[in-house]
């Protein structure tokens, strides 16, 4: 069983020897690092859609944008 790459983390890496061995023998803090893997797997899910979701809004606001002008100027030319 191999340890989850998640857990090679920057602030693990002074303790990298360590956690490698508990993940494989203590089943606690196995759920516990397999726990905080899924949030950090869920969290970077969430980043990815909120970033095509923030991406999708501005293009929709800029659409917004566009057509007040053209209505404005359709108002201006006609009224």
């Amino acid at each position: 069983m191999a340890v989850p790459k998640e857990l090679y983390n920057a602030k693990f890496l002074d303790y990298i020897e360590s956690l490698k061995i508990l993940y494989l023998v203590d089943d606690k803090f196995k759920a516990i690092c397999d726990d905080y893997c899924r949030s950090k797997l869920k969290t970077e899910k969430y980043k990815k859609k909120f970033e095509k979701y923030f991406q999708h809004k501005l293009e929709v606001e800029n659409l917004s944008k566009e057509l007040e002008d053209e209505i404005l100027i359709y108002l201006i030319r006609k009224g």
